[in-house]
């Protein structure tokens, strides 16, 4: 008797073991193929090479360029960021945005984030014209800089 309700016991406990494991399966594949008919997001810019922002390809000509906003106005980071796009602008005129300003704001370079407050808030803007301006100092090139840039930004 021991051994058939033992028995029993095991079957039943079995039989509710599977049920659930189907159950299951098929909640998944519901859910899989529910999935599969919405609409999948993109995957994320990690995931993606990163595309080249707009930018100048050679110098414009500097009376071109409309005026940086003063370094006066601001302090500290934000000061210092707005004077390398006062004392070069044709080189940040040369360097892409990274982020992308160019599609938010229609910006053709790094430069015209200083023609405005854009840059204020904007950690990426103020850290790409600190570098150029510290890379400018170390005697590269406006291409060379530029090069700088997109391989800190894209990992080339």
């Amino acid at each position: 008797m021991k051994v058939l309700i033992t028995s029993t016991s095991f079957l039943l406990f079995s039989a509710i073991f599977l049920f659930q494991a189907c159950s299951q399966s098929k909640d998944n594949t519901v859910a899989e193929n529910h999935a599969a008919t919405m609409h999948t997001p993109q995957p994320s810019s990690a995931m993606q090479p990163r595309r080249i922002p707009a930018y100048f390809k050679e110098p414009p000509d500097f009376k071109s360029l409309p005026l940086t906003l003063s370094p006066g106005q601001f302090g500290g980071r934000v000061r210092d960021a707005y004077q390398v796009a006062k004392e070069i602008p044709q080189t940040l005129a040369q360097l892409p945005c990274f982020c992308e300003c160019d599609r938010s704001r229609g910006h053709k370079s790094l430069h015209n984030c200083y023609e405005d407050t854009h840059a204020v808030d904007c950690p990426i803007c103020q850290d790409s014209a600190l570098l150029a301006g510290e890379l400018k100092k170390e005697g590269l090139s406006d291409s060379q800089v530029r090069d700088k840039l997109i391989a800190r930004y894209i990992g080339n």
